[in-house]
């Protein structure tokens, strides 16, 4: 997946979601009367718009899965957007969308800030933002505020440069661990984990998967009991669980960066970039048993 500038190709696509009530229901805008036209002429515009940047985040076979966007660009600042069809949901193409949006805002615009709102209302925007430890923003410019005055209980939230907003501490309940890491000048890094001491639990089996294409997703299962590390030594992995805690997703991209998945929990991985590697420590010998296979049966278990 990759951000890159709107293009007419992408109108109908753009118009479906527009016109899908589960996207669209939590949205300020009233995007039921957008036409095929209106989204072309969208499209157009972005092309020389100085203000605004609205960008397309792509699959890795160019379809267009959803637009970002930088509005209101002012001051050393902007308004954060982001849409992505009901397809695209769930897959990694929000956060992906988001982390290179606003990474260009400071590293390419020499913005100072980025803000965004979203209706209380809006549950699943809410958790998306929170899971990804963004914080509520109060001192918001009355200026911006005047945008949104006919709309109540906004929540608010902003990322200043420098901050570190892709660091956290769990996903779906899962801790997200710091694997320990010597560096050596000139000569790489060493990375190390000690059963029981690192994690929490005995390592009985290691495998590693590897020469996997970009865009293929794997996994689609859970383990009743076995207990795992995950880590990616190199490339770019998007880590997708579901449990008891909902459903969330990270990107393994750091190889100092580990996942414990300790409870019975749905995974799905999707390769962002080839020849990632996915290696795993776990608790256990493979044991045919004590895999779930079949979703359904899955939310059954756990519920």
């Amino acid at each position: 997946m990759y951000l890159r500038k709107l293009e007419l190709k992408d109108a109908p696509l753009m118009l479906a979601w527009m016109h899908d009530q589960s996207v669209v229901e939590k949205l300020k805008t009233n995007f039921a009367s957008k036409t095929i036209t209106d989204c072309e002429n969208f499209i157009k515009a972005s092309w020389e718009d100085k203000n605004n940047i609205n960008l397309a985040i792509a699959s890795d076979t160019d379809e267009y899965m959803g637009t970002v966007s930088l509005k209101h660009i002012e001051n050393s600042a902007a308004e954060f957007a982001i849409t992505v069809r009901a397809e695209a949901m769930g897959k990694g193409y929000s956060w992906f969308g988001m982390e290179a949006i606003i990474e260009k805002a400071f590293n390419e615009y020499g913005l100072e800030c980025v803000y965004w709102c979203v209706s209380r209302a809006n549950e699943r925007a809410v958790r998306f933002y929170d899971k990804h430890n963004f914080h509520e923003a109060l001192d918001i410019p009355a200026t911006v505020l005047d945008r949104y005055s006919d709309m109540i209980d906004l929540k608010w939230y902003s990322v200043l440069k420098g901050d570190d907003f892709t660091s956290r501490d769990t996903v779906a309940g899962c801790k997200v661990i710091h694997i320990k890491t010597i560096p050596t000048v000139d000569a790489g890094e060493l990375s190390f984990f000690e059963t029981m001491q690192d994690i929490p639990f005995e390592i009985k089996r290691m495998y590693y998967i590897s020469k996997v294409p970009e865009g293929v997703r794997r996994g689609f299962h859970a383990h009743k009991e076995l207990k795992q590390l995950l880590f990616c030594p190199y490339g770019r992995i998007q880590l997708i669980l579901e449990n008891k805690n909902g459903r969330e997703e990270i990107e393994l991209s750091d190889p100092s960066i580990g996942v414990v998945i300790d409870q019975c929990s749905w995974r799905e991985m999707l390769w962002l970039q080839k020849d990632s590697v996915l290696c795993v420590a776990a608790s256990d010998y493979y044991k045919v048993e004590d895999y779930i296979r079949d979703y359904d049966e899955f939310r059954k278990y756990i519920d």
